[in-house]
């Protein structure tokens, strides 16, 4: 099982799989081909059915700038490895192409080259399931976020405190930001009208108003294309930074113990993304806003001291009653409902927590059953529900 670090990463939205990845590979395949005139980019699947809503051709255009690109959009080609596929090509002054390379964005911003395996990646984690961490944990008096750093070494604190500032900085810019979102569908922001509104509230309903502007503001900065954190994708980044915010503004947490949290944040995405997926074209939303609630979740009662079980319970509720959920973005956009997703999954994250505290932590379904469970129901959803929007919400929505 790979770094978390591959959890978290600091980009530019609004998507981490059509807007994030895909960019890093084009700038990876200019440098590779700095004599090219100009370059051409074929996108198949559901990285062409939505590329436009998802600002792809913008990311790509910008990744190979100041030589020209032209774009080919085949959403009627489903190539087999991952429905997210880009072929790119460099061509000649008389447009010969000289270079050519085929990659898959797999979600939450990684990009892998077509045959070579999605974790090609040096392991950093020996264990990759829930119930061998756990048993670890029970053998050394250990919990979640002690068992990431021996895995990860010191560095990891660096870096979750780098994605902790990126985190704050995009509530931050949320907040205060005001106006339309931009792609068309006439969306304003709501996030800074809501924490004024709840300035004037008090007790569970006041910090309850607050989570929720927090979480709205992380979604909306990343829909207007500002820089986040994947937690574990782009469409789902407001989860958990709008969770933590929250603890850390109205509850006094910590800076050392929000970055423990993160770490057990962390390592619950992982194991997602090992044992299943986090892309919205495989496995639809419950990958992403699921994954994200089962993060936060375990971060919440990571930080009101939660046992291993409890957090672990905590996770797993998380995930399992977002089972099922759609991607059916509207337009293509991460706007409606990919933003109001991420405030109530939020909230959801932070009911799980108390759920979980509120018991002994012994539960009859297991977090990697879960898992399991997502997966498969991902596997059995037909395409229309996953990324493409050709069904659900967004045939049915209006736009104007």
């Amino acid at each position: 099982m790979e770094t978390i670090k591959d959890i978290y990463r600091i980009g530019f939205g609004p998507s981490s799989s059509h807007t994030m990845g895909p960019r890093a590979a084009a700038e990876r395949f200019s440098e590779d081909n700095p004599a090219s005139s100009s370059f051409r980019a074929t996108l198949f699947g559901s990285l062409a059915a939505t590329g436009r809503g998802h600002l792809t051709d913008v990311a790509l255009a910008a990744a190979f700038d100041p030589r020209p690109l032209v774009v080919e959009w085949r959403p009627d080609v489903v190539k087999p490895f991952h429905t997210n596929a880009m072929t790119l090509e460099a061509l000649s002054s008389d447009g010969t192409a000289t270079a050519t390379r085929t990659v898959y964005s797999v979600g939450g911003g990684k990009v892998v080259e077509e045959g070579a395996p999605a974790d090609a990646a040096a392991p950093v984690y020996g264990l990759t399931t829930m119930r061998d961490i756990l048993d670890r944990l029970h053998r050394t008096g250990q919990t979640f976020w002690e068992y990431v750093e021996e895995c990860e070494g010191a560095g990891i604190w660096e870096y979750l405190g780098d994605v902790w500032a990126v985190m704050k900085a995009a509530v931050e810019r949320g907040i205060e930001a005001e106006g339309v979102l931009p792609g068309g569908l006439k969306l304003p922001r709501k996030a800074s009208s809501y924490f004024v509104r709840a300035q004037g509230f008090r007790g569970s309903l006041k910090r309850r108003s607050m989570l929720y502007a927090f979480a709205l503001a992380v979604a909306e900065e990343n829909a207007a294309g500002g820089r986040v954190v994947t937690a574990p994708t782009c469409g789902s980044c407001g989860v958990l930074p709008g969770m933590m915010y929250g603890m850390a503004t109205q509850r006094g947490f910590s800076e050392a113990k929000i970055l423990r949290s993160l770490a057990t944040a962390g390592l619950v995405g992982n194991l997602v993304k090992k044992n299943a997926s986090i892309s919205g074209a495989q496995v639809g939303c419950q990958g992403e806003i699921g994954t994200a609630c089962a993060m936060a979740s375990a971060a919440a009662a990571q930080l009101f001291g939660g046992t291993p079980n409890q957090i672990e319970y905590a996770a797993e509720m998380g995930l399992e009653h977002h089972l099922g959920l759609t991607c059916d973005p509207v337009r293509g956009l991460v706007q409606i409902p990919c933003i109001e997703r991420n405030a109530f999954a939020a909230s959801r994250a932070l009911d799980a927590n108390t759920y979980a505290l509120l018991s002994d932590g012994r539960h009859r379904i297991g977090f990697d059953t879960i898992v399991e469970t997502m997966n498969r129901t991902g596997n059995d959803l037909p395409k229309i529900y996953k990324e493409t929007s050709e069904g659900g919400l967004a045939i049915f929505a209006p736009c104007d």
